[in-house]
């Protein structure tokens, strides 16, 4: 019997030997280049400097919009997805709370009253009661770190959950941007419609002029009819668009889309030039790669907690109190009553379920992994496709802007030859047509270039450090 006992912590040593393992190691995600490719492209971003009252965590402040100010405020307190990531933050604080408890003491006072007779009591078959009051101690000491991987995976799932609120609020902040813009461009483009249907009102009451002196036909007359109302239902199309994005203003503000409502307005905005750093910078700001980070480190925990399953578990328990059989004795020093105690358990046949937790855990491990490396470089390419686009847009809008610029001299000299007689009424609705068509074209790559500038802020990661 002496061997057998010298022979069990040589068993057991050999048994932990054999279940150690190695927690897996960490992916590289993405080797980072130097900078953006947009940048050997643009040497603008390179040049260009924020203001420096724009701070990284307003960056919507270099709009120089009060009012997109105003709004980005409310959606802060009443979004309701910011809301629920601010509710699944606190609850996964609330799991780490719980992980910390498991490290700690646990303290409990318990009470009980028993009477019973029989060949299982002191008393044989006389009845005899037996009254008990105290305090109860149980602590598992944690040898092989399975409650402090435990922990550990806890905290980072709450670091996670801490940069996906921020992710969140850095969503709702650009989609509140984006709508509001996408809604101001709307106005300046109705502005723009109703200005051409009033010109064309002025033609109309001049050509029906012509037309009564007998100097032009009736088609005439009905041509610019059918521009001035093919125009007007134009800007009827743009009202409802508009009312559109004034409802899903209102949502994204977490208020009814009832009592929401935005005056229209047309004024001319700037537009911010924002420095895009270099990558390693993008990706150690960006909130959805630090929250993707921080679970696979978690993943990686609950791998360790996993093979700590092989291990033996050491619990220590202890009682003190009183106990007797009358009540009015039960607080008596001669009442009192204690234990100690110690318990070591190890599983030796459980079906391959411990296996079964490992095996899991690194292919969580694993799929987190992955997920974590597609999520970098989706950051990359989401940077690189809003440079790009800026940068196009860049010239577009150059070349657009020359295009304006032709257009309208070309309506000008069309407008006074026909009221001169000396063009028909169709070189002038051409031309018409065609200033319309480019200043409606220039229009919208402004608002492309304003609805980029808010997608390259938030792949940045919401904003930008001052150089």
């Amino acid at each position: 019997m002496k061997a057998f006992n010298r022979l069990l912590p040589l068993a057991a040593a050999l048994v932990l030997a054999g279940c150690a393992t190695a927690l897996p190691t960490l992916p590289k995600a993405v080797d980072t280049p130097p900078q953006f490719k947009e940048l050997r492209q643009n040497e603008r971003w390179t040049i260009a400097q924020p203001a420096e009252a724009h701070s990284r965590g307003t960056w919507w402040k270099a709009f120089n919009d009060p009012v997109l100010d105003e709004l980005i405020e409310r959606a802060g307190a009443g979004n309701t997805d910011i809301q629920q990531a601010a509710a699944r933050l606190a609850q996964a604080r609330a799991l780490l709370r719980g992980a910390q408890a498991d490290r700690a003491p646990q303290i409990g006072a318990g009470a009980s009253a028993d009477r019973g007779a029989g060949a299982n009591t002191a008393n044989g078959s006389t009845p005899a009661t037996l009254l008990q009051a105290g305090l109860n101690l149980s602590y598992e000491v944690d040898l092989f770190g399975r409650l402090s991987r435990a922990q550990d995976a806890a905290s980072l799932d709450a670091q996670s959950r801490e940069a996906l609120l921020q992710s969140t609020r850095l969503l709702v902040q650009a989609e509140v941007a984006q709508t509001y813009l996408a809604l101001r461009a709307t106005d300046t483009e109705r502005a723009l419609m109703q200005d051409t249907a009033n010109a064309y009102t002025d033609t109309l009451r001049l050509t029906q002029r012509r037309f009564e002196a007998g100097d032009v036909a009736e088609l005439d007359v009905i041509r610019i009819q059918t521009e001035q109302a093919a125009t007007e239902a134009e800007v009827i199309a743009l009202e409802r668009t508009r009312a559109e994005l004034e409802h899903a203003l209102a949502v994204l503000l977490g208020e009814p889309a009832s009592g929401f409502a935005l005056a229209p307005t047309a004024t001319a905005r700037a537009l911010p030039v924002i420095p895009p750093g270099v990558p390693a910078t993008v990706l150690a700001r960006r909130p959805d790669v630090a929250a993707a980070q921080a679970s696979l480190l978690a993943a990686q925990a609950r791998v360790g907690v996993a093979q700590a399953a092989w291990f033996p578990r050491v619990s220590l328990t202890g009682a003190a109190g009183f106990a007797s059989p009358e009540l009015g004795d039960l607080f008596q020093w001669s009442a009192r009553s204690w234990g100690v105690g110690a318990l070591l358990s190890l599983p030796l046949f459980d079906g391959g379920r411990r296996e079964a937790g490992v095996q899991n855990a690194q292919a969580e491990f694993d799929a987190v992994a992955a997920q974590y490396r597609g999520q970098v470089l989706n950051a990359l390419r989401e940077v690189e496709d809003q440079l790009s686009s800026l940068r196009l847009l860049h010239e577009q809008s150059l070349a657009q802007g020359r295009a304006v610029s032709a257009a309208q001299r070309a309506s000008a000299i069309s407008e006074t030859r026909y009221r001169n007689g000396l063009v028909s009424q169709l070189e002038l609705l051409d031309a018409r047509r065609n200033e319309l068509l480019n200043r409606r074209q220039a229009q919208r790559v402004e608002a492309a270039q304003q609805q980029a500038t808010v997608r390259l802020i938030r792949a940045l990661g919401g904003g930008w450090a001052d150089a």
